[in-house]
């Protein structure tokens, strides 16, 4: 298989998988559970963490790599950077003339992520449809269905007008024929937020990586915790590529410190089922940090906090602003990971360099920077009037509408 291997590995957002599989938990801390939970580090089952199948050293190496080399592309627009890209000549995708038709087949809009995103790419849509680069600005949504995504890009294909189709994949297997289907079919195709099992594609978009995201918050916790604490470590759901990267890359930074990991907890994002989970570890015993895979529910986990009348732990959120403002509000030591949701634009800045026939990184590879202490105010300044469930890293405050359609959504 040619060498962008990780476009078989690498997902979208944890969050956006949340629909596509059904969620396995246990309702009460157990001190050796199933696959699906486990007890501390050295109990854990064979199949977890840097010990499972979804561990590649090589990537994780990779990722954890990428995250010190400086993007090439203006410091400004994030969107637009490249890490260590390998271009492809795209002249001869060149396309004359305005009003040219782009296609979109997103895999949902499930979740406030995809949300956020899906708010900046219309946004973006825009500013080249003003400029006469777009016309028709085609889309449809899968609803995390497979079956339906799969139709919805034999549609475009069977249409023959597409001057290019963007794909952002509900799942990476299942939907490679048909991604292949629409490169055969002649129009540029674009592939961003998950990964599918083909090169046929002119470009790849993703931002780093589940292994760069997961090390980022074992990092903090190892780094701003006192030797022999303990995490407990949040889940989503087992068997998503990006998720189990996150937590692989995480398990390996904690099984190299002098850190106890006294449960690993599939939560399905639920926050009620958070926070039950957190009670109950609190009533147990210490935990002195929380990881998670994903941010959704961090407020929920904190709140057990509150209620339990304990010590604030060392937390590792995400950019959502729920979590920014409770971090803010609570003073806790705690880093806002981020899997870059300004990608959302890229694709559609893409198509506009394609048919302009730039070249284009064959793997465009987008930084992905937490937030931190050091400019969370400044986050939670630009981002003041936004709603909960908006993301700070979004990238579209130099976008029309801004900031009233984010607003107002």
């Amino acid at each position: 298989m040619d060498m962008r291997p990780i476009r078989a590995l690498l997902a979208g957002t944890a969050a956006a998988g949340l629909l596509l599989l059904t969620a396995c938990t246990t309702d009460v801390p157990t001190d050796q559970g199933p696959a699906a939970q486990t007890g501390p580090a050295e109990e854990a089952p064979a199949d977890s963490g840097a010990s499972s199948e979804w561990f590649v050293q090589a990537d994780y190496d990779r990722e954890l790599a990428q995250r010190e080399i400086e993007p090439e592309g203006p410091a400004d627009q994030p969107w637009l950077q490249a890490i260590e890209p390998e271009y492809v000549d795209t002249a001869g995708m060149a396309r004359e003339g305005g009003d040219k038709t782009l296609c979109f087949s997103n895999a949902s809009v499930s979740n406030p992520w995809r949300v956020t995103g899906w708010i900046t790419m219309q946004q973006q849509v825009e500013v080249l449809q003003a400029e006469g680069v777009i016309g028709e600005f085609r889309v449809s949504d899968a609803a995390a269905d497979d079956n339906k995504q799969i139709s919805d890009i034999q549609a475009f294909v069977e249409a023959g007008d597409c001057d290019a189709i963007i794909v952002s994949p509900s799942t990476t297997a299942t939907l490679t024929p048909a991604v292949e289907a629409a490169c055969e079919s002649g129009a540029p195709v674009i592939v961003f937020d998950r990964g599918v099992e083909t090169d046929c594609m002119v470009t790849f978009i993703h931002p780093i990586g589940g292994y760069a995201y997961g090390a980022v918050g074992a990092e903090f916790l190892v780094d701003n915790l006192e030797p022999g604490s303990t995490v407990l470590a949040l889940r989503i759901l087992p068997g998503v590529d990006v998720l189990e990267h996150r937590w692989a890359a995480a398990d390996k930074v904690f099984s190299e410190a002098d850190i106890e990991v006294v449960g690993v907890e599939f939560t399905g994002g639920d926050g009620a089922k958070i926070k039950d989970v957190v009670t109950q570890y609190l009533q147990r015993g210490e935990v002195d940090g929380i990881w998670m895979d994903a941010g959704d529910g961090a407020v929920a986990a904190v709140e057990a906090f509150e209620d339990a009348g304990q010590p604030y732990p060392v937390f590792v959120g995400e950019d959502e602003m729920s979590f920014l403002r409770k971090w803010d509000e609570t003073g806790m030591t705690a880093i806002g990971n981020v899997y870059s949701n300004f990608q959302w634009r890229t694709p559609v800045l893409a198509a506009q360099k394609i048919w302009a026939g730039q070249e284009v990184p064959a793997e465009w590879v987008l930084p992905q920077e937490p937030v931190t202490e050091a400019d969370l105010a400044g986050f939670l300044e630009a981002n003041a009037d936004m709603p909960s469930l908006h993301y700070a890293k979004f990238g579209g405050e130099d976008l029309p509408g801004y900031p009233e359609v984010w607003t107002d959504r």
